[in-house]
């Protein structure tokens, strides 16, 4: 019998603001050391052995995710310029290809009708082999795939480790071959003004994107220009094009304000101006449409309230402060906008409503009108834009799903409102969305505030009766958690699992100050939230706590190890992946990935003792005491750069030594980063050996 293993203690003490906290398990920060891969291999080894019993049930879902899924597969091409660009999949690959066919007869009407494609054909031209490029590697992730507007060249980057440096090449099309111009060490994306400059992100040595650059196409590396640079480690930079390609625009924001630069594209080596200055506290996005002429910009701002609102003004140097631009769409308490989507002939206004995402649509033939919202079928649903690059396209591509409701892809006609279905994606084996049924229930928070939770089961489920329940949380970066399909889950449904949303505080799906709510001084009503809802399930009669598994990943995983700390008498099991179970010690070392940006988030406990201390408070790795927890499952990555492996490393190697009951696993997987493995079966074998986890703890 292959018996836990129990992690050295080498204390060091951490000392801030007259307060000394006692580390035992510090030394596994460094990954370079053989006694800290020891560690790690000695608790996979141990986490296979314990979860031996469950190879068959892993199979078996493994091979259920297998027979529901279209293995060889392709998406709806999207028109860009001449050309329809579309992605295959093939039975027994992992990752797919990338491709394009020319649009015959581009000027006309019909021609904004994705073609129907089939098997590969002599036409068709293979931009990346992803199968190919991952040969040798364990691991594999792009980065950017970028075509220039004339279609001649691809910018790709690729990062097969897991560490988010990625390698970007660039491919001549015409030609098929790769030229010698190699970028290491980017960040995410790449932005073509026109065919001879790219430019990208860096990132500093806390893997901040901290400055952007041109790229000559043909030159060396050492001679791309700095173009801009943000000294404010608080602040992330990133740099895109409006659709219209009249513009290049770099973003420099803070998760609570924002600064926009723009260059005309006609001049690429130009310099950026700013639109409007940074001002603590202010956040905007801006976008260009053409009015009577004139080109306009469109900026969605929260200078005027917290849900923000929408104002234009001329694209000129006299530009009105954010609080003076014309009104497009007012500021209301119950609607938090997201964002305006600008095109030639019309705009797509993305809002949140209720505690669903919502679009509406504005019609520009005459000029300025109103946004007309645009309806879909079901009460809980996701629905929003998808890939759309052209500026004078007629119809719209949207994306549409459900908690029953596998994806759909939907061609929205500007002119006449019809929406048509172009592709569901398949799910074999019979099913029937008929056989299951999703609602919305409200459960009420310890301070009287009424929490939102989307309730997914079999729709022949006997709900008089307690039922086990898979209850996921987030509660963060104003992020919301969406009502979309998952096919995995259909694995736990099928077994009478009752798959549970909490749409905690600290996420977005109520507006700002749901967010506000639950950030900062105020995080911890994201985990008392959360406990709120596992009482609601329980006094309804649909389950009970020994029935309950919580589930939540990286800044979830936060409020995994809190709840499991403030009430592990209310859960059976804790399933944490990539989980920021030592906050406090992270975000005192701003050299650290992240630290600095995210003060911001979490608070500054660094500089303030107040934060330090409130944060002491609930810092899942600091509140470890000497009593009965639940099961805990943590799976990590030795190469994630966002949520470091310590944090569970450090956790599971304290809950072991402290707890007085309670078993306790550490997955870490060798060739993956924060998003877990990559390849397709990888990743589906890595969802079994969670559901199969799952199961058995609440079986």
């Amino acid at each position: 019998m292959l018996t836990p293993p129990i992690a050295a203690k080498h204390p060091v003490t951490r000392s801030f603001h007259g307060r000394d906290f006692v580390d035992d398990y510090e030394w596994l920060r460094d990954k370079e050391s053989p006694e800290t891969i020891g560690y790690v291999e000695a608790e996979n080894a141990y986490t296979e052995h314990a979860t031996a019993h469950l190879a068959q049930l892993r199979e078996d879902i493994f091979q259920e995710i297998k027979s529901r899924t279209k293995e060889t597969d392709m998406s709806v091409p999207v028109r860009q310029g001449d050309y329809w660009y579309y992605s295959r999949i093939e039975e027994g690959k992992a990752y797919g290809r990338s491709c394009r066919l020319h649009v015959e007869h581009a000027d006309t009407p019909d021609q904004w009708t994705p073609p129907e494609i089939g098997e590969a054909n002599d036409h068709e031209q293979v931009l990346l082999d992803l199968d190919a490029l991952a040969e040798g590697h364990e691991f594999l992730s792009v980065g950017a795939s970028a075509v220039t507007a004339s279609g001649r060249y691809l910018a790709f980057s690729l990062d097969t480790v897991g560490d988010e440096r990625f390698q970007l090449a660039i491919k001549d099309l015409e030609t098929g071959e790769l030229l010698e111009d190699r970028l290491e060490n980017v960040f995410y994306g790449a932005t073509w003004a026109g065919e001879e400059y790219l430019f990208y992100q860096r990132v500093d040595d806390a893997w901040r994107p901290d400055s952007v650059w041109r790229h000559r196409v043909g030159t060396p590396a050492e001679d791309d220009v700095c173009v801009f640079r943000d000294a404010d480690e608080r602040f992330n930079v990133g740099v895109g094009s409006t659709r219209s390609e009249r513009y290049l625009m770099i973003e420099s924001a803070s998760k609570v304000t924002t600064e926009v630069l723009v260059l005309d594209m006609a001049t690429p080596e130009g310099e950026f101006e700013v639109l409007w200055p940074r001002t603590t506290g202010v956040e905007y996005a801006v976008d260009d449409v053409e009015l009577a002429g004139e080109p306009h910009w469109i900026v969605t701002h929260n200078a005027l309230g917290a849900n923000f609102s929408v104002g234009y003004c001329r694209a000129d140097t006299n530009l009105p402060a954010l609080a003076d631009l014309s009104e497009l769409v007012a500021h209301r308490d119950d609607v938090r906008i997201e964002g305006v989507d600008t095109f030639a002939r019309q705009m797509v206004l993305s809002f949140r409503r209720g505690g669903i995402g919502r679009l509406a649509i504005m019609r520009l033939d005459g000029g300025l009108g109103e946004f007309v919202d645009i309806d879909f079928p079901e009460e809980l649903y996701t629905a929003g834009l998808g890939a759309n690059p052209e500026w004078d396209q007629p119809v719209l591509r949207m994306g549409f799903t459900s908690q029953t409701q596998p994806p759909q892809v939907l061609s929205y006609d500007v002119a006449t409102g019809e929406q048509t279905v172009l592709k569901e994606k398949e799910v074999l084996g019979g099913y029937d969305k008929r056989d299951y049924t999703s609602y919305r229930l409200w459960a009420t928070a310890s301070d009287g505030v009424k929490v939102p939770v989307s309730v997914l089961h079999r729709a022949d489920l006997d709900m008089s009766t307690p039922h086990p329940v898979m209850l996921y949380g987030y509660g963060s970066y104003e992020l919301s958690t969406e009502p979309g399909f998952n096919v995995s889950m259909l694995s736990l449904l099928d077994r009478g699992v009752v798959v549970v949303d909490a749409h905690v505080r600290g996420g977005g799906e109520m507006g700002r100050k749901w967010y506000e709510d639950g950030r900062q001084l105020s995080k911890k009503n994201t985990f008392t939230d959360f406990i709120a809802v596992a009482d609601d399930l329980v006094a309804r009669g649909m389950t009970s706590y020994d029935r309950i598994v919580a589930w939540g990943g990286s800044a979830g995983g936060m409020l995994m190890g809190a709840v499991a700390n403030m009430a592990p008498e209310k859960f059976a099991g804790i399933l944490a992946v990539v989980p920021f179970v030592d906050s406090l010690t992270s975000m005192l070392k701003p050299e650290l990935p992240l630290t600095v940006i995210e003060w911001d988030e979490w608070g500054d406990p660094y500089h303030d003792s107040e934060v330090y201390d409130y944060m002491a408070s609930y810092s899942a790795y600091e509140n470890v005491e000497a009593k009965d927890y639940p099961n805990i499952l943590a799976v990590t990555s030795l190469n994630d750069t966002r949520v470091l492996y310590v944090e569970p490393a450090k956790w599971i190697a304290k809950l072991r030594d402290t707890a007085t009951g309670g078993q306790f696993l550490l997955k870490t997987e060798m060739s993956a980063g924060h998003g877990g493995v990559s390849g397709r079966y990888d990743q589906w074998r890595e969802t079994a050996f969670k559901l199969a986890w799952l199961l058995d703890t609440i079986a």
